[in-house]
Order: structure tokens, then C-alpha cells, then sequence
């Protein structure tokens, strides 16, 4: 059966001439232990809830993945599927890729963000429990990782958290193949991983790979841990492979004709290419069906539960937002607008998850330790400690790495929603979580404060510029930035509503309510709309965003007074206004000058005024004072911008586009 696994994929990696046969190679043995043994699943309902999770966090073995969904009868992982690996359009991807065939729990390569799903698997799982009880949720994680997984940084924050918050039901399998791209793991590192893990409050197993029933022995002792595992398998990669095995060459390249014909004698594989004798496949279509009856016992017993329960748990799992949901928000948006008054716009964002949370049990808050800076933690709700998981606010430390990618595994696992803060500068920190999440379309919210030069005192390291930028140019992520708490409520509102992931940015500092009047359309939701027009016919046309409108208010009166008929136009979300149709947006923009205001670097703004010399922001880096000083030292005042304004007036203007 292992042999099997093995040359599906190494017949895959020579057909395409592309791939990794060494970890599919070394691997196979503890992935038949695996899922002929211990994991819960059903091949035939792949999205049952209570299946057990598996994760190939060394994502380039993909072919060993792609093998196993062939073989225990996953739909769509056809052996023509196999035969296309790599190629264009295959759902056998270089890498797993979520969505592409059943099965692949979360889109990994990346090494690292893997095993940093997991533990937001783990927790997902433990966290429904504690609302559903055992019947319902009481399933396992499992993972397969390599040394580069644990040698990437958020490698690390990922054992820390867990053996923090006493995850056990997750458990590591590391393929401790001492190998990497460029030799011997000796060439890079010398550490004790055993050591390493125990002192993060793992339980520490060993086992030899190759050994079926050694593989077992271990895999039981995982499932009977208090806290999480890690199997430490110690495993040749490239097994059998004639002159290549336990080599680097043999991670990353086709083994080559010669080579394969070797490793079919060294293992006794007299096949052709592509071809599994019949009692192996039969063999391991017993394996994919050996959960269905567990699977029909779970689905009985979900029947069978009270009512409330019952709906409530299908909601969740289905991802259907609360039939309150809409009420809630619409009554907080009246209330903030008649109680109109100056307040930093993080405040507005808390007050808006609180209203959330108020119908939506699925939220699960957390913070890279900055829970009373971002203000991440509405009042009530509780806090998740080790060994009760009660609560809905997760206490990431400073790791800034692990939150963005456990609240991808959160996402993935279903069932809840989750959101997490810490300073926009420090969104660098989780970039590759927040591709991975806007690849996959998953529902999350990245949420960022102290988002400007307006955290003044901090200086320029805290002062976020390029960021901005650097997050709208993510495909398929919706970017806010709401300028006020109604602003707040809309861009929150529509980030739950949304299928995909959304990064929520909101200001420190104090600024004034830019939304004083009541509109049941909640204008926020289409990415950008007439805030206020001009009293007659347009002479400019202020586009900002966050913080920054409140700025183009101020600097509209003084224009006003310059005989110059401005309108303002907030902007908080661009990927929702670009998908407005083309009418909508042209009467929003108008036809007159443009300019727009946000204290941020200007890339990308040409495509709203027509040159991104018509945006007035940062361009540098920040500088060290208190903020309304360091404002007033980028030009950033009412008084500069409507001078510049006014003087850009009586130059003749490129057309807005």
C-alpha cells in the first residue's frame, strides 16, 4: 500500500518533469499507518464536520496528498487528474491549494504557514466543543511537517502557542529526513528539536518511519496525550531510490528513468507507470470507506440533538450570518449617529465588534498582545486559557506571525469567524497569512491600528506609510479604512457579510464624526460615496479616507471661503467601489478636479485623481513627535492643503481618469 502511494507519485513528478519525489518517497509509510489506522474521515463525505483534519505543511510532497485522495476514492482525484500534475489548469496543483479537490484542508507551500493552520485548526475544534459537547465536536489534527517548516520563525511561534493553550488533540508527524535543498540539515542548524518541543510543553515521541508498527505504537500514544505531540519519524528521503536516497538532489527534481527503473526493482514494483494491481486498490478503497459508519453515527446524533443546538451548529457550519444580525447593526448605526461625537476611530471599531458579537457567537476576537491598544476585546467578552476553552478572546503574546495563520486554520475549520489586531506597521509581520487567506477566500479579519503618522511620539518605525499600499495591492483582500464609528459599523458589517477576507484599519488618534446624518443605505458597504457634495456645481472634488476625512472636511470649509465649490468623497474601501458599476463611480468622482488626502505613501491613487501628484500624503517615512506636529510637518493641515489646492486650481489640470 506505501509502495503504492510512492510510485503514483514518482510517476507523476517524471511525467510532468517537475516536483519533489524525496518526501512523497520517504513519507509514504507513515501516511498509510496514518490513514488506514488513526485518522477519522470519510472519503465519500469529505466535508463531514467532525472528520479529523489532516495538513501537509511541507506542501511540496504534494504528490504524496494527490496519491493518498486517489487511492482511498476522493472525487475528482482521478488517475487523469495524477497524470496532469503541474500542468496548467491541473487540480493537482505544484502545491496543495484549498478548494481544488476535496480533502486538501488549507492551501500550503509556504513552509511554516502549514503548521501555523494547525494549531487554529486545533483550537477551532476545542472551541466548538465547548459549545456543542463531545457528541458533536470531538475530532483531531493532524500534521506532517520537515525541517523547514521548523526552521522558519512562525514555525516556532506555532509550537509555542500550542503547547501554551494545551492543544491535545493536534499532533506533528516531523520527517526527520536531516535533509534540506542544500544538503545535510547540519549545513544550517545543529539544534534539538526533541529539546526544543518539550520545553514549549509538547509531548515528545520518537518512531522509526519505515516501521509500520512502530509508526502505530506512537501515533496511539498521541491520541492519549494532555497536550499537544510531535512525532519526530525519522525517515530516508528518497527511499529506495538506487544512488540517490538520503541525498538533497533527490528533494526537489525528477529522479530521472534510470533512477525509477532501480527504485522498481529495490521495491519490488513491476508495474507500468500510473498502475496499482487491483487488490492494493482495493485495499485502500476499504481505508476510505472505514469512517462512513463513525460518520453516519455522528450524523444521528446531530439528528437527534435539541433542536436549538441542532440549528444553531448547522448555521455555523454553513457560515449563514444571524437572522438579528442586520438589526443590531442598523439600531447601533442610528445611535452613534445621534450621539455624534469626536473619538479615535479604534473606538468606533470596538464598539462595532461588540454589536457583532452581541449576535454572532461565531466571533472569536484576539491580539498580538495589544488588547487595550488595537482594543480587540469587547466588554464581556472572555478570555481562552489553557484547558478552558470557553471563552472567545485569544491571547496570541506577541506573535504576530502565528495570529495571522491560526486565524487562517480557524477560517478553514468552520464554525467560527475570527478577527485579531495589532499595530498596521506590523502587518509586514503577517503578510504571507494574509495572501494565503486571500488565495483561499476565506472569511477573516485582519484588523489594524494606529494606522498613520498620527501615532506621532512613536516615530517612524511605528509610523505606518507604504502599508496601505502594500495591502490594497493583495488580490481578492478588501481593505478598510472607515473614518468615523458609523463608518466603522458599515466596514465591519460588511467584512462579516463577506465571503473573503478583509483587513480592517483604524486610526489611534481621536478625530470628528464625518457621518452626521442618517442614510438607511449604508453607503460604506459600496466602497466609497458622496459624503458632502458641493453647495452648487463642483469646483474640486476631496477623496480621502480614514482619519483623513475629517481633514478634507476642514480644508473643504477653508475652500469655501476661497469661493471654491468643493465636494468630499469618502473612500473607506477601493475594492468595494471598483466593483460598483462604472455610473455609480462616475457620479461619486464627478468630472471636476480631484485630489485626494490620506497619510500614506500616494502609490495607487492615480487610478481615483488621475496622477498620484493630485494625492497629498507621505512620501518618505515618518519622523518622531506628537502627531497633530508631525501632520502639520508633512503639510497636512487644513491651511496647506487649502492653499495647494487652490493654487493647483489655477493650473490647468490633467483629466481624472
Amino acid at each position: 500500500m506505501s509502495n503504492a502511494l510512492r510510485f503514483l507519485s514518482v510517476d507523476a513528478v517524471e511525467r510532468a518533469n517537475s516536483g519533489h519525489p524525496g518526501m512523497p518517497l520517504g513519507m509514504a509509510d507513515v501516511a498509510t499507518v496514518l490513514f488506514t489506522r488513526h485518522l477519522k474521515f470519510d472519503a465519500s463525505h469529505p466535508n463531514w464536520p467532525d472528520r479529523d483534519r489532516f495538513i501537509l505543511s511541507n506542501g511540496h510532497g504534494s504528490m504524496l496528498q494527490y496519491s493518498l485522495l486517489h487511492m482511498l476514492g476522493y472525487e475528482g482525484a482521478t488517475i487523469e487528474e495524477l497524470k496532469r500534475f503541474r500542468q496548467l489548469y491541473s487540480r493537482a496543483a505544484g502545491h496543495p491549494e484549498f478548494g481544488y479537490l476535496p480533502g486538501i484542508e488549507t492551501t500550503t507551500g509556504p513552509l511554516g504557514q502549514g503548521l501555523a493552520n494547525s494549531v487554529g485548526f486545533a483550537l477551532a475544534e476545542r472551541l466548538l466543543n465547548s459549545e456543542f459537547g463531545d457528541g458533536i465536536v470531538d475530532h483531531r489534527t493532524w500534521v506532517f511537517c520537515g525541517d523547514g517548516c521548523l526552521m522558519e520563525g512562525v514555525g516556532q511561534e506555532a509550537i509555542s502557542l500550542a503547547g501554551h493553550l494545551k492543544l491535545s488533540k493536534l499532533t506533528l508527524v516531523f520527517d526527520d529526513n536531516r535533509t534540506t535543498i542544500d544538503g545535510a540539515t547540519s549545513v544550517s542548524t545543529s539544534e534539538d528539536h526533541a529539546a526544543r518541543f518539550a520545553a514549549a510543553n509538547w509531548n515528545v515521541l520518537f518512531t522509526d518511519g519505515h516501521d509500520h508498527e512502530d509508526i502505530d505504537a506512537a501515533m496511539e500514544d498521541a491520541k492519549r496525550a494532555d497536550r499537544p505531540t510531535v512525532i519526530i519519524a525519522r525517515t530516508r528521503i528518497g527511499f529506495g531510490a538506487p544512488t540517490k536516497e538520503g541525498k538533497a538532489v533527490v528533494h526537489g527534481s525528477p529522479l530521472g528513468s534510470k533512477e525509477v527503473e532501480g527504485l522498481r526493482k529495490n521495491l519490488k514494483w513491476h508495474h507500468p507507470p500510473f498502475t496499482v494491481p487491483a487488490n492494493i486498490r482495493e485495499k485502500w478503497s476499504i481505508a476510505g470507506k472505514r469512517g462512513s459508519q463513525i460518520r453516519a453515527d455522528w450524523e444521528r446524533r446531530l439528528e437527534n440533538s435539541e433542536s436549538s443546538l441542532k440549528n444553531e451548529f448547522s448555521r455555523r457550519i454553513n457560515g449563514a450570518l444571524p437572522e438579528t444580525l442586520e438589526d443590531g447593526v442598523r439600531a447601533a448605526i442610528a445611535e452613534t449617529v445621534d450621539k455624534a461625537a469626536a473619538a479615535p476611530i479604534r473606538k468606533g471599531s470596538l464598539y462595532a465588534t461588540q454589536v457583532l458579537a452581541q449576535s454572532m457567537p461565531e466571533l472569536i476576537g484576539g491580539s498580538a498582545d495589544l488588547t487595550g491598544s488595537v482594543l480587540t476585546k469587547p466588554e464581556g467578552m472572555q478570555v481562552v486559557v489553557p484547558g478552558n476553552y470557553s471563552g472567545k478572546h485569544v491571547g496570541y503574546g506577541i506573535r504576530e506571525h502565528i495570529m495571522a495563520a491560526a486565524m487562517n486554520g480557524i477560517a478553514l475549520h468552520g464554525g467560527l469567524l475570527p478577527y485579531g489586531g495589532t499595530y498596521l506597521t506590523f502587518s509586514d509581520y503577517s503578510r504571507p497569512a494574509i495572501r494565503l487567506a486571500a488565495i483561499m477566500d476565506i472569511k477573516v479579519v485582519f484588523l489594524f491600528s494606529h494606522d498613520s503618522i498620527g501615532v506621532g511620539e512613536d516615530g517612524p518605525t511605528h509610523q505606518p506609510v507604504e502599508h496601505l499600499a502594500a495591502l490594497r495591492a493583495i488580490p481578492n483582500l478588501r481593505v478598510y479604512r472607515p473614518a468615523d464609528g458609523v463608518e466603522a459599523l458599515e466596514c465591519w458589517y460588511d467584512a462579516v457579510s463577506h465571503k473573503g477576507p478583509s483587513a480592517m484599519v483604524v486610526a489611534r488618534q481621536s478625530v470628528g464624526s464625518a457621518r452626521l446624518t442618517h442614510r438607511t443605505d449604508m453607503p460604506s458597504r459600496r466602497g466609497g460615496y458622496v459624503l458632502h457634495e458641493a453647495k452648487a456645481k463642483r469646483d474640486v472634488t476631496l477623496v480621502a479616507t480614514g482619519s483623513e476625512v475629517s481633514l478634507a472636511l476642514q480644508t473643504k470649509a477653508l475652500l469655501d471661503q476661497k469661493s471654491v465649490d468643493a465636494a468630499v468623497v469618502s473612500l473607506p474601501c477601493w475594492e468595494c467601489f471598483d466593483n460598483q458599476d462604472a455610473a455609480y463611480r462616475d457620479v461619486v468622482l464627478g468630472d471636476a478636479p480631484r485630489f485626494a488626502i490620506e497619510a500614506a505613501s500616494p502609490m495607487g491613487w492615480g487610478r481615483y485623481v488621475g496622477s498620484e501628484e493630485n494625492m497629498y500624503g507621505v512620501q518618505g517615512f515618518g519622523i518622531s513627535g506628537p502627531g497633530p506636529e508631525v501632520y502639520a510637518e508633512m503639510g497636512l493641515t487644513p491651511e496647506v492643503l487649502a492653499k495647494k489646492i487652490a493654487d493647483r486650481l489655477g493650473e490647468p489640470q490633467a483629466a481624472s481618469t
